[in-house]
């Protein structure tokens, strides 16, 4: 089963939150159970991940990644997988919990964001996504003893899981893609996915050295974009990986 149905097939295990119901919860230093949802994680690290906790602490990708992560790849297509690395003792602890809470907090993974609720997104068949959300109650947490309310918008809003959700769900699209035609990557193809998607840093030099703007349909605007805005290159590099894995059919043209 590959990494992909794994977590669907979790998600769908867990108590459904319907739109417009609201759940109780609240997560502060101080509360009996603080930190302890920050141990023994099977955390998978998605490219906005990434991009935004490697760049909280100042590290190239290449040393973030050899630092902090365990990658894998996926069953079937080789689609690379990226966890975060917990730390080699008895709590498995992140490494980035501390005693006085998160110390990356204003950059931290899209999971941490939403926790305690977990969120599945699928196609609609129209072309859009289709969302469901579930409520992860853990024995240890005292959180939903707190007598705030949130519904899923309000939640995510506060969290502020806007820019996550986005390149999440271009992330997943195109994973799905992938491993849904049955194609299996070479090693090549899988370093070129790490590149695109996880080494933004190494990418934007990419793009310059092999003249990428010159093969596709791109306005010099979005060039300079791509060339000074991270957030505007992993847009790119994920325009450019589907343009090489799927063909002509999404953002990005190739000139003629």
């Amino acid at each position: 089963m590959s990494q992909e149905d794994q977590t669907r097939d979790f998600l769908d295990s867990l108590p459904e939150l319907k739109p417009g119901e609201k759940i109780n919860f609240r997560c502060y230093p101080g509360i009996t159970c603080f930190n302890k949802c920050c141990s023994d994680l099977n955390l998978v690290l998605a490219p906005y991940d990434v991009l935004r906790l490697r760049r909280s602490l100042g590290m190239s990708s290449r040393d973030f990644i050899h630092s902090f992560v365990d990658a894998q790849k996926s069953e079937g297509s080789h689609f690379p997988l990226l966890h975060l690395r917990m730390t080699d003792t008895d709590a498995r602890s992140c490494p980035y919990v501390r005693e006085e809470g998160c110390a990356v907090y204003p950059d931290r993974p899209g999971a941490c964001r939403t926790y305690p609720l977990g969120r599945a997104a699928r196609p609609d068949g129209e072309g859009g996504v289709k969302e469901q959300f579930f409520v992860v109650r853990e024995d240890h947490c005292r959180g939903f003893e707190e007598p705030d309310e949130w519904d899923t918008d309000e939640w995510f809003a506060d969290q502020g899981f806007d820019d996550y959700i986005r390149f999440n769900d271009r992330y997943m699209h195109i994973m799905s893609q992938v491993n849904q035609s049955g194609r299996m990557l070479n090693d090549r193809m899988v370093q070129m996915i790490m590149l695109c998607l996880y080494q933004i840093d190494d990418f934007q030099q990419f793009a310059q050295d092999m003249k990428l703007f010159e093969r596709v349909e791109i306005d010099e605007a979005r060039q300079q974009a791509v060339l000074d805005n991270e957030e505007a290159a992993l847009e790119f590099g994920m325009d450019w990986l589907e343009l090489l894995l799927l063909g002509p059919v999404g953002n990005l043209k190739p000139k003629v």
